[in-house]
């Protein structure tokens, strides 16, 4: 596609049509109008079946190819190692499986051991498993109540949406488990929302309520706190000053386990390798998937500290003691494969470097389009992982139109830039742009994504 070559994909178009169930789409227009068919992608940019040029500010629309599309020596690595051995059970060793865990942790002071799965949400799922087998062995099963965040979001199951904190993803899907409690948000922009919200220091504050929930529930009942370090789907949030220590302190008072989601920051979507690296603060979980090979290969990690790691072999007399889990897919060695060469290109082409330095750049680009149109109400991110969120009104911040919002996305489209916008996550305020390109971003990138955002902009707000 990228030579212009008329590739007749009619056939493909209409057996994606007959039998693909897509993900997060309504189906009915596809008996008017085609499926988009994705064909080629060569860094930050993707062909359809048309032979139309999109640059893709969206890393494959959920924040996944961190380090651009068509990288030859991660796909060698996986052909390489597919053809020497592609599995065998997690109950066995690998030799990529054991070499990435290696590096992984030498990039997460103070972790020290690595489950390997095959997405964000089993991934989660093992941490919740692990918390409620502590509780057990430990409390009698009391402190097995898993704290979550108003807007934050951790996965697709039934479990993971016990512990989702957006409210249209989750409709009609419950009944939920039990032993997952909410905690209020940390979205400053609209702390006025929130009863007793100071104007001064907001992120302690914020913090502080998660500490009201849990005397409210008992902190004898609570084991876990699960957290995203920036908040992404419910509207890239970035969590305000003062807010990760007190966090911390908290856990470290009631001798709760504090799990951090970095499916979406994590491997060095907002300029170190962790988000929760910007805080100073060290997790008891971590769990992450997406931008750990970029997409290359399924992968998907739940990494942990020795603390936790010692309660489950500290009597091996006991039958019932260890982690009785597994998943069928964490024994693959495509993912650690790709992995390694995912973490290599990010350290020799400085793409944390330059996930900083873009970042700031589009932010700053973000904050002028904004001193141009106001229709934005905010601006917010951290590294190439950020939001404008769009009011109708900037002095009431009433939330603008869903319709509107997805008008701009789609405008994007028609001029080739892929942007993307908050979605089924919370009722009445799916009003935020959201951007990710790749770490390989360019300036040249940018102001085309600015450019196209401007100008679907004026199309839609005139």
């Amino acid at each position: 596609m990228m030579d212009g070559s008329p590739n007749d994909l009619s056939h493909v178009v209409e057996a994606d049509r007959a039998h693909i169930w897509h993900h997060l789409m309504q189906h009915k227009p596809f008996e008017t109008n085609d499926p988009r068919i994705i064909v080629e992608g060569k860094g930050m940019r993707v062909w359809d079946q048309g032979g139309k040029e999109h640059l893709d500010a969206v890393s494959g629309a959920v924040w996944t190819v961190n380090v651009g599309y068509g990288r030859e020596r991660i796909a060698k690595a996986v052909y390489d190692q597919l053809m020497k051995m592609n599995y065998f059970a997690g109950s066995m060793g690998s030799i990529p499986g054991a070499l990435f865990a290696e590096k992984l942790v030498e990039k997460m002071p103070g972790m020290s051991r690595v489950y390997y799965c095959n997405s964000g949400s089993e991934a989660n799922e093992k941490a919740f498993k692990m918390v409620r087998q502590i509780a057990h062995k430990r409390f009698g099963g009391k402190k097995h109540k898993i704290l979550y965040r108003d807007r934050d979001y951790h996965g697709t199951t039934i479990g993971c949406l016990s512990a989702g904190g957006q409210d249209e993803r989750n409709a009609q899907y419950g009944p939920f488990a039990p032993g997952f409690v909410r905690v209020p948000h940390c979205l400053e922009y609209r702390a006025f929302e929130q009863e007793g919200a100071p104007e001064e220091n907001y992120g302690e504050w914020a913090a502080s309520q998660i500490e009201k929930v849990i005397l409210a529930e008992g902190p004898e009942t609570v084991g876990a706190l699960c957290l995203e370090p920036v908040t992404a789907g419910g509207g890239v949030i970035v969590p305000p000053e003062g807010y990760w220590q007190k966090v911390r302190e908290i856990c470290d008072k009631y001798e709760i386990l504090l799990h951090i989601d970095e499916v979406v920051c994590g491997v060095g979507r907002t300029g170190t390798w962790f988000g929760y690296q910007h805080y100073g603060i060290e997790p008891d979980f971590v769990t992450m998937a997406k931008g750990v090979a970029s997409g290359y290969a399924a992968i998907a990690c739940l990494v942990t500290n020795e603390k936790v790691f010692e309660l489950f072999k500290d009597d091996d007399t006991d039958p019932l003691n260890y982690f009785r889990d597994i998943s069928t897919f964490g024994g693959c060695t495509a993912g650690p494969a790709a992995a390694i060469e995912n973490m290599a290109i990010i350290e020799e082409e400085g793409l944390l470097e330059n996930t900083t330095k873009m970042g700031d750049y589009m932010l700053d680009q973000l904050q002028a389009l904004a001193d141009r149109h106001e229709v934005i109400g905010n601006v917010r991110g951290k590294g190439l992982f950020l939001g404008a969120e769009l009011v109708a009104d900037r002095g009431t911040r009433e939330p603008m139109a869903e319709a509107k919002v997805q008008a701009v996305v789609k405008d994007c489209m028609a001029q080739g830039v892929i942007i993307g916008a908050t979605n089924r996550s919370v009722p009445g305020k799916n009003n935020t742009l959201c951007y990710s390109p790749a770490l390989i971003a360019t300036k040249d990138d940018i102001d085309q994504i600015i450019a196209a955002t401007e100008g679907a902009l004026g199309r839609v707000f005139g």
